[in-house]
């Protein structure tokens, strides 16, 4: 996973695209991301995000069924790769070490 940088958004992105398995498209993700943030958030920057993350191999898509309430038109669907779940993984680890690591101290 070295060399696979991920910015704090493209995290969480990914991260709302592993709570929607089966479900994860770009309006979708946007409401997981401010149900679970409860910040609003931009469905254009999410759909940058998710090409991104599908340039790194950390997602991938295909295009879903046509819907009636779409105008009929199919949404495109995204789910973790093995290698984006490699990522998570990772960075919840780094994450759970370094939070580890700050002294037992009381704070003020």
């Amino acid at each position: 996973m070295k060399g696979t940088y991920l910015g704090e958004f493209e995290e969480v992105v990914l991260l709302a695209v592993a709570i929607r398995t089966g479900d994860a498209y770009g309006a979708a993700v946007v409401n997981e991301i401010e149900q679970q943030l409860r910040r609003a958030v931009n469905l254009g920057a999410v759909h940058t995000a998710l090409h991104r993350l599908e340039e790194k191999g950390l997602v991938k898509s295909e295009m879903g069924g046509v819907t009636a309430e779409r105008g009929g038109r199919s949404k495109r669907l995204y789910i973790v790769t093995a290698l984006g779940r490699g990522a998570l993984e990772e960075i919840r680890q780094l994450r759970n070490q370094m939070w580890d690591t700050i002294p037992k101290i009381v704070w003020s």
